[in-house]
């Protein structure tokens, strides 16, 4: 509830300090910790008062789950921008700079924007007398950035999978679930109820599921979704059929993120069915749907005129989509030898980019691959990390490099997680010992020269993974 005087105290706001983009940047890094996030989700909802309920103004999708958020978000904005409607996206994390976090079709916030609409949110909650946390900032400046904007839809990411994220003030008309990922898990020891651990996160991620709200999951896992369904359905949201297949794009991204952008189409498809109001704009998103009639393989004649015709559809729109998104599966070809980024930080992503890496040995067969992983703390669990390396190695010849990273980014770590260190030097030796051809660099720039040496400069690939810091540092080496 908002008192008489700290509605005085917003309105005057024009005379509280100006901070420039540099302390802007210096405040949002200190808040990280230094205030923890309000479990509650109370404080949101009265920063949200005291900016006029900017989360009120459109249609919110929240995007869920343990991997692939950012491309489903990324999709559902490619998707709706090709018919033309508006779309707000706030995603994590940044790898360079904040404003990556918030976009409106495609295209990010300039930094004069981000530092006014900061202020706004920074003074006005001082002369309040609230301390927030950065992912508090980062969400209500976002919010008030697709206000002003006046996005028809905003697709919010979650950080945190838990009811008190702050992007969940919003009420979803849509709540999509990537993949629900537990590593310790097999589907025998979940069908007898011993993963406890997962069956927790999955009744906390049904939790953010509103009442009315339509949920639709990608997880692959009969048993997982199962349980979902029936948590979704206890909280009186609407259960839509899981995804299944995987949507063709270019080689290697249908088999990477094919699923994700099937996710996408699934979404999209909901909210033009059930949500969207406005009939020249439910038309246009209706020409990248399949009619009714023609699902499943088309007859030669339906194939032939399909092929004459020039409006939109929604094969049309994937030949042409790729995934797009910095430190995604971003492959440098231009770099000599081929660099390709990507932000793994944790098992199953990284298992996804060895997957991609195998295929595009398949295609390019590879000359030379050298394997750089570099993190702040150790988000992996090393017998498994081990394991999974020496699997990969096993079918595919290179070397691994572990090094530390010089970026700090404080972008999602919360009280409740513990932090453990990384530590290359103990890696490299345990490594080593599972027969694993492995170094240990002291920074990158290291890392990059003998990499560079170990592969092939026109046909070998150096990959560079682990964390959203060590790509930092990357970008950060080339700028130097």
């Amino acid at each position: 509830m908002i008192t008489t005087n700290q509605q005085i105290h917003v309105e005057s706001n024009q005379l509280s300090r100006q901070r420039n983009y540099f302390e802007i940047i210096a405040y949002l890094d200190q808040h990280w910790l230094q205030v923890p996030l309000d479990y509650t989700k109370a404080r949101m909802l009265q920063i949200d008062a005291l900016l006029q309920y900017p989360s009120r103004e459109f249609n919110t999708i929240l995007v869920a789950g343990t991997n692939g958020k950012s491309l489903t978000a990324h999709f559902i904005t490619k998707l709706c921008q090709a018919a033309n409607l508006t779309v707000g996206c706030l995603t994590s994390p940044h790898i360079l700079n904040y404003e990556e976090r918030f976009s409106v079709n495609q295209t990010n916030i300039n930094p004069k924007e981000f530092t006014e609409l900061a202020n706004q949110v920074i003074n006005t909650l001082e002369t309040a007398g609230i301390s927030a946390n950065s992912l508090e900032l980062i969400t209500a400046i976002g919010l008030l950035y697709f206000k002003a904007q006046k996005v028809n839809l905003a697709i919010l990411e979650l950080s945190e999978n838990r009811t008190w994220d702050p992007a969940t003030i919003c009420k979803p008309k849509i709540l999509a679930i990537t993949r629900i990922i537990n590593h310790a898990v097999t589907e025998i020891n979940l069908s007898n109820h011993q993963d406890l651990d997962l069956q927790a996160e999955i009744a906390t991620i049904a939790e953010i599921a509103t009442k009315d709200c339509t949920v639709i999951s990608a997880d692959q896992s009969k048993i997982s979704l199962n349980l979902l369904q029936t948590h979704i359905q206890a909280q009186g949201a609407n259960w839509a059929m899981p995804v299944r297949k995987l949507v063709p794009l270019s080689y290697p991204f249908e088999q990477l993120h094919g699923r994700c952008a099937a996710l996408a189409e699934r979404v999209v498809q909901l909210y033009v069915e059930k949500y969207l109001l406005d009939q020249d704009l439910k038309t246009k998103l209706q020409l990248l749907n399949k009619p009714k009639g023609l699902r499943g393989r088309p007859k030669l004649e339906t194939r032939r005129l399909t092929e004459l015709d020039t409006e939109p559809t929604l094969e049309s729109f994937w030949k042409t989509c790729t995934s797009s998104l910095p430190g995604r599966f971003q492959l440098l070809k231009q770099a000599k030898p081929t660099v390709l980024l990507d932000n793994a930080s944790n098992l199953d992503a990284l298992e996804n980019l060895l997957l991609g890496i195998r295929l595009l040995h398949y295609r390019n067969n590879l000359n030379g691959l050298a394997i750089i992983i570099g993190c702040a703390n150790n988000e992996f669990e090393t017998e498994s990390l081990l394991r999974i390396l020496r699997y990969f190695f096993k079918k595919t010849a290179g070397q691994i490099i572990f090094c530390p990273t010089l970026a700090t980014l404080n972008t999602k770590k919360t009280s409740y997680q513990a932090i453990q260190p990384w530590e290359p030097d103990k890696l490299t030796v345990l490594a080593r010992n599972a027969k694993l051809k492995a170094r240990c660099a002291r920074n990158l720039t290291e890392a990059l020269e003998w990499a560079e040496k170990a592969v092939d400069l026109r046909h070998g690939l150096v990959v560079i993974t682990g964390s959203q810091n060590i790509l930092a540092d990357y970008w950060n080496l080339k700028k130097s």
